[in-house]
């Protein structure tokens, strides 16, 4: 069977509920350490805060490629897992920012926070993956690249939201600090916000979007409907030991990458509340300020991030855009230790979009046009473990990294960039064969 192009906006209703997805996580990726921090964590333990988040997303994201490959019903084969994602991931975001208000203990108030932020992660995992399972599912191999693209173009262009919504809301008159161990009205408004954005865009998709059923899919992957089934029943145990060789060697260049990312969401808000703002006290109200800076720095990654994901189909080879980018974002987070102007930073913060744009894009491309249809979500939900598994080792060492760098919270985004430059060397020894 030939495999038809998609028309532009075939290919952009195909992930455009990512773009409400990326709210949500950006609202957790720039906000997690300061409501913990804020509620009384100490900077030293913040990093195993962020354990929960890929240690959630390494659990469900292979269990839902792996069911989602099984189901055909009336609702889709992946949609009925993003349905049910984005109404857990709002309810829990109208919970998780008032874990201050509800008259808990700190140590309650912590523990409250913590269950919520692995139901938000949880629900947010569900969510995403049936986004990049779909455009796997439906899109041809010469369009891949570019089908990702948009998704990294819309999912960067919800980040940009989500981080700035804070800042937003404060400028309109919204609180933007509160009692000690209280969280600003001006996140938890964010939140209900996102919240309203996630569900209307996950219906947008699930409105335009029809999924092939069996015999369609048989037919564009070029399986027969046996071996389909076959593909079906093979454990994910049996999958990870037949993984093509591109596999592990993407995922290498994954742990690298998302060992840089892990630590930026982890300690840019230390870091420029101390460079900057010249302050670790949590309840001040520079620190909140500086809080509110670190959402429009992520937004400038945002950014950078769209405009870099429209340059990425332009280059002639992906692993050349691919490492091109990686080592644009190493010399961002390099550069952030040497800059003390708050807008100055913006130009850090564009570079290191660079790496975002192509993580989000090209590690896909990759690897699923190294792939037969018949198991298409089980690997990209094992693949997610590559995503997961390096940001569980970064924030289980981020401490002793920590104190190894003199305790300096700035030094932790040096350790990023060099990351992400050991990243760009491994994509060189990828092989995309199938």
């Amino acid at each position: 069977m030939r495999k038809p192009d998609l028309s532009f906006w075939q290919l952009w209703n195909l992930s455009f509920g990512f773009f409400g997805v990326q709210i949500a996580y950006a609202l957790q990726s720039a906000n997690i350490s300061r409501i913990f921090a804020t509620l009384g964590a100490d900077p030293h333990d913040l990093s195993f805060f962020w354990i929960l988040p890929p240690l959630m997303g390494m659990i469900v994201q292979p269990l839902v490629g792996t069911w989602s490959d099984k189901t055909w019903c009336r609702w889709g084969r992946r949609k009925p897992y993003l349905y049910l994602g984005a109404l857990v991931a709002v309810a829990v975001m109208a919970f998780l920012p008032n874990a201050g208000s509800l008259g808990l203990t700190v140590k309650m108030a912590m523990a409250f926070g913590l269950v919520m932020l692995m139901l938000l992660d949880t629900s947010i995992n569900m969510a995403m993956q049936p986004f990049k399972m779909m455009v796997g599912d439906m899109v041809n191999e010469r369009q891949k690249a570019k089908a990702y693209s948009i998704q990294s173009m819309l999912c960067n262009a919800g980040s940009l939201v989500g981080y700035l919504f804070p800042y937003i809301f404060t400028w309109i008159g919204i609180s933007n600090v509160a009692p000690e161990g209280v969280i600003p009205d001006s996140v938890i408004y964010s939140f209900y916000m996102g919240a309203a954005i996630l569900i209307l865009c996950v219906l947008y998709t699930g409105a335009t979007v029809r999924e092939m059923n069996p015999a369609e899919y048989a037919a564009f992957h070029n399986l027969s409907e046996k071996e389909e089934a076959e593909e079906e029943k093979k454990s994910l145990w049996t999958l990870l030991m037949h993984a093509p060789k591109a596999f592990w060697q993407i995922g290498l260049v994954q742990f690298f990458s998302w060992v840089a990312f892990l630590y930026m969401w982890t300690y840019t808000n230390g870091a420029i509340a101390e460079t900057i703002w010249q302050t670790t006290d949590t309840a001040s109200a520079a620190y909140q300020a500086a809080g509110d800076w670190v959402g429009v720095l992520f937004a400038v990654q945002a950014v950078g991030s769209v405009l870099w994901a429209m340059v990425l189909p332009l280059f002639r080879n992906e692993k050349v855009a691919y490492a091109t980018s990686l080592v644009i974002g190493g010399v961002g987070f390099i550069s952030t230790f040497f800059i003390a102007d708050q807008y100055l930073l913006f130009i850090s913060y564009l570079l290191i979009g660079c790496a975002w744009a192509a993580m989000l894009a090209m590690p896909f491309a990759l690897l699923t046009n190294s792939l037969s249809g018949g198991s298409m979500g089980a690997y990209l939900g094992l693949f997610n473990g590559t995503i997961c598994l390096p940001q569980i080792v970064a924030a289980l060492l981020g401490g002793v990294i920590l104190s190894l760098v003199g305790g300096t919270q700035a030094m932790m985004l040096v350790v990023a960039g060099v990351s992400l430059l050991l990243g760009a060397v491994a994509v060189f020894g990828i092989q995309t064969r199938k």
